[in-house]
């Protein structure tokens, strides 16, 4: 039974390495043109009117539709985050990308996947979502475009008192994301510091653009899903903490996009 277990561990392995190798599907020229928008900023979007994503975001308006980012945010990036852990002796399984559950019934055992994705530009724009399926392909698709949905601004500086070079490597300030019982504090680093934080929250960061940064966080570590959406709340606070105006050339405050 023991090979019959590593052999199934390896198929998954194999299956879950072309999933994630594979590439994601861009919204086309042609795809844009037989897009028929629901949204008033959707007819904004596509009409030409609204060409700056910026606007978008300062103004509040919630984005209801992934062909609105593929867009004002074309060349975006993006990957699959490790939630989930194969079979193996003891408990020690390989992490994986998707996070399975199986529901026992007469006819047999019913299984779902899970899995967390995140989406970003490497300049100021990140998000990340999940996706629940039977299947793995359909739940990696509902996770990109959830990602999508969710994509958020945030603010980058040099807040780091032993730096001061006044560019957008790292955060202005120091901030706290809380995610059930984790708690992750995020503080500014000096250049060359790098990410030192959470492998998968690392993910996180660098597509948001931030190359150097500490991080601590309390709470129940195991639970990665929480870990990444706390830190995700944190992302989210850098703009919703109020900074005085002349703050904004001494931290090298940059919002969004750099260019």
């Amino acid at each position: 039974m023991a090979k019959e277990e590593e052999k199934i561990v390896i198929a998954d392995l194999k299956e879950e390495k072309a999933i994630k190798e594979e590439p994601v599907k861009r919204a086309l020229d042609s795809d844009i043109a037989e897009w028929k928008p629901k949204t008033d900023l959707g007819r904004k979007v596509k009409s030409g009117e609204i060409t700056d994503i910026d606007s978008v975001f300062d103004s509040g308006k919630k984005v209801k539709e992934t062909e609105i980012i593929d867009i004002l945010l074309p060349g975006l990036e993006n990957d699959l985050l490790l939630i989930g852990q194969a079979r193996g002796k003891f408990g020690g399984g390989k992490r994986r990308i998707f996070r399975q559950t199986q529901k026992k019934t007469r006819e047999g055992n019913k299984p779902h996947f899970m899995t967390l994705a995140v989406i970003g530009n490497k300049d100021g724009f990140v998000g990340i979502g999940t996706g629940k399926s039977k299947e793995t392909v359909p739940a990696r698709e509902k996770a990109y475009r959830n990602a999508k949905l969710n994509m958020i601004k945030i603010r980058r500086g040099c807040g780091s008192w032993q730096c001061g070079c006044n560019t957008g490597h790292s955060i202005p300030f120091k901030i706290k994301g809380k995610c059930g019982s984790i708690e992750i504090v995020l503080m500014p680093a000096p250049k060359g510091t790098g990410l030192k934080a959470e492998k998968e929250c690392q993910k996180i960061l660098k597509l948001a653009g931030i190359t150097d940064i500490w991080s601590k966080t309390r709470g129940t570590t195991t639970t990665k899903i929480n870990v990444l959406f706390a830190c995700f709340d944190a992302l989210k606070k850098l703009m919703k903490t109020k900074i005085k105006t002349d703050h904004y050339a001494k931290l090298g405050i940059v919002e969004g996009s750099a260019k």
